[in-house]
């Protein structure tokens, strides 16, 4: 059987911890893994535009001894009506292995429903899991003991996140869930996230032991925080929302006070792109908790290590 990367929950605590494992193993030693993707190919399906999931992408299959495909929605049949059947089943006889960045989740389980390849989840408006195994790698890395790797390390920690109950308020509720970390989520009332995702999330959590909230107080929500995080308020295909969610979202900066309510030696995180000034202040983007570099840099070790996991043959 196919399998797939589409959701975070669709893996089990065991299984999220080895591909942790796996990606700070490449990140360790990339040459060990130069050719084993060898002579194969990713098809790399866009409908929104990116600048991490690209670029961490197509230089993740190059180092893998690999080769990526980029097929903007335009340049390919689904722009013009093909059915997401047929792309799914045409792609499946030319390349070894999908990665769709889509409008619709309802497109990647076309894609895997009708393909006979792997299909990896770039994002969706639903969920992003490639951003948040690389936040898990990022902070398995900062909180393990030093000159060690332990994703056990995540579990009973506190992640924050302040903003928008969007893809990434999702995804980071089921990385919580998989990996025993407390998550809140903290935004205005009318952009919580989606019940049925928190429904689900919290059936995962039950296994793990992992406490899944969401408030709208800016103040108790992040006390105790060990990991502060947040998004753009207005994502892409919103753009006509950005002076009502400007104005709803006043008062849910991530700022210095807020980051002082937190733990001392809390982290900042960012999925980027970051507007300075509007979810977060320059002075905590910019400051000395911020990792969002490490945490992009992430992007490219943990979807090597989902590739390699996938698309690797026996």
């Amino acid at each position: 059987m196919t399998q797939h990367f589409l959701c975070m929950a669709d893996l089990s605590p065991a299984k999220a911890a080895d591909l942790l494992s796996l990606a700070h193993q490449i990140k360790r030693d990339p040459n060990a893994y130069r050719q084993v993707l060898a002579g194969q190919t990713l098809g790399m399906i866009f409908q929104k535009r990116s600048t991490r999931t690209r670029v961490s992408f197509e230089v993740g299959m190059y180092q893998l001894g690999g080769h990526a495909l980029f097929l903007s929605s335009q340049d390919i049949q689904i722009g013009r009506g093909e059915t997401i059947a047929d792309t799914a089943q045409v792609l499946s006889r030319y390349v070894d292995g999908i990665m769709a960045r889509v409008f619709g989740h309802d497109v990647l389980e076309q894609l895997a429903a009708h393909g006979s390849i792997p299909v990896i989840n770039g994002l969706s408006d639903l969920l992003h899991p490639c951003q948040t195994l690389a936040d898990a790698l990022t902070l398995a890395e900062k909180w393990s003991p030093a000159g060690s790797f332990d994703p056990g390390v995540l579990k009973g920690r506190k992640l924050v996140y302040v903003g928008d109950g969007n893809n990434m308020a999702h995804s980071l509720l089921y990385t919580g869930a998989v990996f025993g970390m407390d998550v809140t989520i903290v935004a205005p009332r009318g952009y919580w996230p989606d019940l049925g995702v928190m429904d689900s999330a919290r059936k995962v959590a039950a296994e793990t032991g992992a406490t899944l909230e969401v408030t709208a107080d800016t103040i108790g929500g992040v006390r105790g925080a060990d990991c502060i995080y947040t998004d753009v308020w207005a994502s892409m295909g919103q753009e006509e929302e950005a002076a009502k969610r400007l104005a709803d979202f006043a008062g849910f900066q991530v700022d210095a006070q807020m980051m002082a309510r937190a733990n001392d030696d809390a982290v900042f995180m960012h999925c980027l792109p970051a507007h300075r000034g509007e979810e977060v202040s320059a002075e905590v983007c910019d400051g000395p908790q911020s990792i969002i570099f490490d945490e992009a840099e992430n992007r490219l070790h943990a979807q090597k290590a989902v590739l390699v996991d996938l698309m690797k043959r026996d």
